[in-house]
């Protein structure tokens, strides 16, 4: 083993590196005043900053979830290193020379694992760098020159280029020391039948640096049709290479990013390149892979997310550019910053637009123009025939969720009444509810469904049999009037995975008998069916509000289902037969609301119920004819 740093080293280290300049490598800092400085936290998703860092004590601490202490504390928490490694990591950045007290200088095969891979990967960039000027890599260069880059841009970016020989790299980073089992972890080499050999060959390489700068990682362009590999490849996931957690361009773009509270994300590599060389310093990339929540973490940790934030996604006009930018309105909502999508004339991206139309033409696609939910909304609408009842129906079926989800009201609003707009449907005002009603119900839910009916939270008398000398016949509830709900509760509780999702979108009001209506609020306050955890059905029974609904959840749960069969199909149509007769059961009230109204009733509210009237009929109908997928 190495021995132990030194401890006035460590000191050294420890006051030589400001906690705020390394703490800024990850996250956007401001004032918090008393001479502290605040953010977002790395360590746990929040909306407003309860992390804050104190430059004249050298610490940090987040109030939200109690993390703290020094510099290296921090380092060895946000990277997952070793003390050793994170004083390593800080002396190099300082120039700090380390002594170790049980056997003089650390020897570099006894460093820490990831100090290696990020070595192995600084030395294999530079070999990539010099060899993008030999002979052989004059096909990467003319790759490079046809899109518009000189030597000056690749060398800011960093390109390089893997000769086409089996192992030169591997050769290279043995003569610096390097083992052929760190070759091997750290995806630079791979297995062959005799020796390792180099992943990236006779390729175009870009080196892909983590927020710090480092080094994590490589994404390698195909240049010759003998290369029977993909169009691009990129390092496997490795100790220090993830995928899903890296941004290309992110540490060149990190302080715009802070400084102008914008970032504009692009689909490749040569695309940063050409927005960076545009103008456009805050683009960044995903590595082969969609954007996703962690991209969506770093991006946060930068915004500060403001009330000024703008993050803008570029992507080409086809059908993979428009489920990508369908992909990314999935997370949308997980910014605070406002989302856009740009989308270049004739479907170029904005490397094929510099070359085109030049530097303007970029700088003017990223302005921000189109909100992202606008275009979701547009395609989803444009999948239905607007020009048919059923059509429009449909439309507003998918698109208002979509609407709900716009977290600003006021925008909401906006959008909803714009959206009557584009269906073509004239009472905006019912339109305008719908979103209003599916808005409050993921509010009440925090995102889980819909939340009962006003007045409809069953209570102990609710589940209660009907007392004696009660008006009306007694409650049966295994009649065949309630049989379809009795079944879909044993299902939820016995199954869960077989109805949700669509099952924690049923309201309360959905089962006509109350004691059943008490187990489906009991299933609600558990959390719901989705993703049910191990003590799903311990949760519901606690949340039963008496005896007699714990009972009732106790029996629903240990029943026999009255299936041979039990399965999705099954389960679909108990969740149908359920939201039919839910369907039918408002028809009829509208239908009485219509003949209350007459030929003489107020006009709008007319218009209203009439509306109303014609999406339900649609609705039902799809239900009859397709089941389970119209749910």
């Amino acid at each position: 083993m190495a021995g132990r740093i030194n401890d006035d080293d460590v000191k050294a280290v420890r006051d030589a590196v400001p906690i705020d300049a390394v703490v800024s490598e990850y996250l956007q800092l401001r004032g918090a005043g008393g001479g502290n400085l605040k953010g977002l936290c790395p360590f746990h998703d929040e909306k407003s900053p309860s992390f804050q860092v104190s430059p004249s004590k050298g610490l940090f601490h987040c109030f939200g979830c109690q993390e703290g202490g020094d510099t290296i504390a921090f380092v060895r928490k946000i990277d997952h290193l070793s003390f050793s490694e994170a004083v390593e990591r800080l002396a190099a950045t300082a120039g700090i020379t380390l002594r170790y007290e049980e056997g003089g200088y650390n020897p570099s095969n006894q460093r820490g694992e990831r100090i290696r891979l990020v070595e192995a990967h600084k030395a294999a960039a530079q070999f990539y760098i010099e060899q993008l000027g030999s002979p052989e890599a004059e096909i990467g260069r003319k790759f490079l020159a046809e899109r518009g880059f000189d030597q000056a841009a690749a060398a800011h970016f960093g390109v390089g280029y893997s000769p086409a020989g089996w192992d030169h790299l591997t050769r290279f980073l043995r003569g610096k020391g390097f083992s052929d089992k760190e070759l091997l972890t750290s995806g630079l080499a791979q297995e062959s039948r005799r020796n390792p050999i180099d992943r990236f060959r006779g390729r175009l390489m870009w080196p892909i640096r983590d927020v710090s700068g480092e080094v994590v990682g490589f994404g390698a362009r195909k240049l010759r049709d003998d290369d029977n590999g993909p169009k691009y490849l990129n390092t496997p996931e490795t100790p220090i290479y993830k995928k899903s957690q890296v941004l290309y361009g992110i540490d060149l773009a990190k302080k715009d990013i802070a400084k102008s509270s914008r970032a504009v994300v692009v689909e490749g590599y040569t695309d940063v390149m050409a927005c960076h060389l545009a103008g456009v310093t805050t683009a960044i990339a995903t590595c082969g892979t969609a954007f996703g929540g962690d991209h969506i973490k770093i991006l946060r940790r930068l915004l500060m997310d403001n009330g000024s934030a703008r993050v803008i996604f570029t992507f080409d006009g086809d059908a993979a550019g428009q489920k990508a930018a369908l992909r990314a309105f999935e997370d949308d909502q997980k910014f605070a910053a406002e989302t856009y999508i740009a989308i270049a004339p004739d479907n170029m991206d904005p490397c094929d637009l510099r070359l085109a139309k030049g530097d303007e033409a970029v700088a003017d696609l990223v302005q921000p123009r189109t909100p992202l939910f606008e275009f979701a909304i547009r395609q989803v609408v444009g999948r239905y025939d607007l020009e048919t009842p059923a059509g429009r129906a449909a439309a507003l079926d998918e698109a208002a969720p979509i609407v709900a989800r716009i977290k600003n009201v006021a925008s909401q609003h906006e959008v909803a009444v714009q959206l009557a707009g584009i269906l073509g449907i004239l009472d905006t005002q019912f339109v305008v509810k719908r979103v209003a009603q599916l808005a409050r119900w993921a509010r009440d839910r925090g995102g889980k469904g819909p939340a009962p009916a006003p007045g409809r939270r069953p209570q102990y008398e609710d589940a209660a049999p009907r007392p004696a000398g009660a008006p009306g016949p007694a409650l049966n509830l295994r009649s065949p009037a309630h049989r379809t709900e009795r079944e879909l509760l044993k299902l939820a509780l016995q199954h869960p995975h077989l109805v949700s999702p669509a099952f924690d979108a049923y309201g309360i009001d959905e089962f006509t008998a109350p004691p059943y209506a008490a187990v489906r609020q009991c299933i609600q306050d558990a959390g719901g069916a989705t993703d049910a955890p191990s003590d799903y059905l311990p949760a519901v029974m606690d949340s039963a509000p008496n005896d007699v609904v714990r009972a009732l959840v106790t029996e629903l749960a240990v029943e026999a289902v009255h299936a041979r069969t039990v399965d999705e199909a099954y389960a679909g149509e108990q969740l149908v037969a359920v939201r039919r007769r839910a369907v039918d059961r408002r028809l009829l009230d509208i239908q009485g609301t219509l003949a209350r109204l007459g030929q003489h009733g107020d006009p709008a509210q007319l218009a209203a119920v009439q509306n109303e009237l014609w999406v339900l009929q649609q609705y039902g109908q799809a239900l009859r004819n397709k089941g389970a997928a119209a749910l």
